[in-house]
């Protein structure tokens, strides 16, 4: 179980974690790491950027360029390598559940993925991290719907029950019986928690052991890229933790903002993300590193950002992400 977390914990004092490899979460981590160091000067945990090594569950090194990881260290990162033994190529999602096991014991953190932008001081960021949150930006991507499937009560109850977890109070019962926000799922974008090994283990073994093992009412359904977010729910719940409440509504709000991918920051963000982004890439020693990823130097630096800011209202968006994507491309403008 989650070890205590010291009483009256001052303000900031927690750890920031975010894979980084090789390839565009490299880049992602150097533009994370910069944004932390320019907005949130009062910050007074350590920000590691955990970096799976290579092994047998990878065909090529994942690990990330020597002058990057240099790069991240002079910004205030430390690079927390770890070694991959349940997930690696065949599951990248998992990276972030293992990077958690290799964190310092007993400390507060919150994790966060690679292409989140840091906007304001999030060092001021006062939760209870001994009840774990997990981000709500997400729509219902799991379970799926199927013909001859048992409903979603069904399916999140019998999860529930594997793991000997009480169900009942995980419900939002303003939501109507069988739609899909009733029942406790998040967005792993960010997670907060105290003991991040502690709560990495638990998250990791559910995790195999829903792949791998799971109740017969999930028969039809995809774990695959799901896995991460199936189990998170009951990693939360085992550790006393819900839904965020107001103190957290900082993070997708004016602390972080997780773009996913830039094209989707211009199109659809508020112009004090856009503003944020263009000050934090501004410095040489910044616009150095993220020139070599080239939807980054496009996007950033030969403003083609701000060309698919023009094909969009903000005020007024396409109700489905895919029909922002759709229009992106079509104007040619579209990278990842």
């Amino acid at each position: 179980m989650a070890k205590t977390q010291t009483k009256n914990a001052p303000v900031g004092d927690f750890d920031i974690v975010a894979v980084g490899q090789g390839g565009r979460l490299q880049y992602e981590a150097v533009l994370l790491a910069a944004s932390l160091k320019a907005k949130a000067p009062s910050f007074q945990g350590t920000l590691y950027i955990a970096e799976p090594q290579p092994g047998p569950l990878w065909t090529r090194d994942p690990s990330m360029r020597g002058d990057i990881k240099g790069a991240l260290e002079e910004l205030g990162a430390m690079i927390l390598p770890f070694e991959n033994t349940a997930f690696g190529e065949s599951y990248p999602h998992g990276n972030k559940i293992e990077a958690l096991c290799a964190m310092p014991e007993g400390r507060n953190f919150l994790f966060l993925d690679t292409d989140t932008l840091i906007v304001g001081d999030l060092g001021t960021l006062d939760t209870d991290f001994r009840r774990p949150a997990a981000s709500m930006r997400r729509t219902g991507t799991w379970p799926e719907e199927e013909l001859y499937w048992p409903g979603y009560t069904a399916v999140w109850k019998s999860l529930y029950d594997k793991f000997g977890l009480e169900f009942d109070s995980t419900l939002d019962l303003s939501q109507p019986d069988e739609y899909w926000e009733r029942y406790l799922y998040f967005n792993a974008g960010w997670v907060t928690g105290h003991d991040a090994p502690a709560f990495g283990a638990r998250w990791r073994d559910w995790a195999v052991d829903i792949r791998d093992n799971h109740p017969e009412e999930l028969v039809l359904q995809s774990f695959d890229p799901w896995l991460d977010q199936i189990a998170l729910p009951l990693v939360i719940h085992s550790f006393g933790g819900g839904r965020p409440g107001d103190d957290l509504a900082g993070l997708d709000g004016d602390l972080t903002c997780h773009y996913r991918m830039l094209p989707l920051l211009y199109a659809r963000e508020g112009d004090a993300v856009v503003e944020a982004l263009a000050e934090v890439a501004a410095p040489n020693k910044v616009k150095k590193w993220l020139k070599q990823y080239d939807p980054f130097k496009r996007m950033i630096y030969q403003e083609r950002g701000l060309k698919v800011r023009d094909l969009f209202d903000q005020n007024d968006l396409p109700p489905r992400e895919r029909q922002i994507r759709n229009t992106i491309k079509r104007e040619g403008f579209w990278m990842r």
